[in-house]
């Protein structure tokens, strides 16, 4: 019995599903629990690339959530992951925007998640509030069905991933994607968290307006270098 095989007989034998969480082409996330102990997790099932969940499996980091099996059978795969209870930053924003001080605590956690992604050679390319679970006062950086590892040889991305209005110029084809590409996301993030609007309707004000600015330059290398950096900067 292959990997694959025997998680989903494990899964059959000691988990029920509480109910589908989301459903689209790439495949489905339910949220499911452990029949013994009451635990919840996550169950995602896609087509695609599972290297950047297999390069996460057991790494622990506060701000992203712990992934505990990944399996595969040629382009298909099962990835069992920490269920993150809180309300994801976009359901937060729908009652306005966060103050300077809230936006810089949770721009610089979140560069903390990218940074420790990035330390594994992987980009999220879907850096957006909806991708976001606010848990108390930690934020968490979830989905990477999106993300990839970062290949030198390439030129360009062999996927065109990401969300309108928070993927990065280069996500379209005209280069590889680099960490660059998260910073741009987190530009805009950072707008849509002070403002609540896309900066190029609405710049915010002072200096997180001017850090915006940086991130979201068309060129990568016009973009702060790293996160370490934009977390200097915030």
């Amino acid at each position: 019995m292959d990997r694959y095989d025997w998680l989903l007989e494990a899964l059959g034998r000691g988990y029920e599903e509480i109910g589908l969480l989301k459903e689209g082409p790439r495949g489905t996330i339910r949220l499911i629990r452990h029949q013994k102990t009451g635990k919840r997790f996550i169950l995602r099932r896609f087509t695609g690339s599972a290297e950047v969940y297999e390069k996460l499996l057991h790494y622990t980091c506060e701000h992203l959530p712990q992934t505990f099996e990944v399996a595969s059978r040629g382009e298909e795969h099962l990835v069992l992951e920490e269920y993150i209870q809180g309300d994801t930053l976009d359901l937060l924003l729908k009652s306005g925007p966060c103050s300077p001080r809230e936006t810089r605590r949770i721009a610089r956690q979140l560069c903390q998640a990218l940074w420790a992604l990035h330390a594994l050679g992987a980009v999220h390319r879907d850096v957006k509030p909806e991708n976001i679970i606010l848990r108390g006062q930690e934020a968490v950086l979830i989905d990477f069905d999106a993300a990839r590892v970062y290949k030198p040889e390439r030129q360009s991305d062999t996927q065109v991933l990401g969300t309108t209005g928070f993927a990065a110029p280069e996500q379209y084809g005209l280069s590889q994607t680099d960490g660059r590409a998260d910073i741009y996301a987190m530009g805009i993030l950072i707008n849509v968290m002070r403002t609540g609007q896309h900066p190029s309707r609405k710049l915010a004000p002072g200096h997180l307006g001017r850090v915006v600015e940086r991130c979201t330059q068309v060129m990568p290398q016009k973009r702060y270098p790293n996160v370490l950096r934009l977390m200097e900067a915030l």
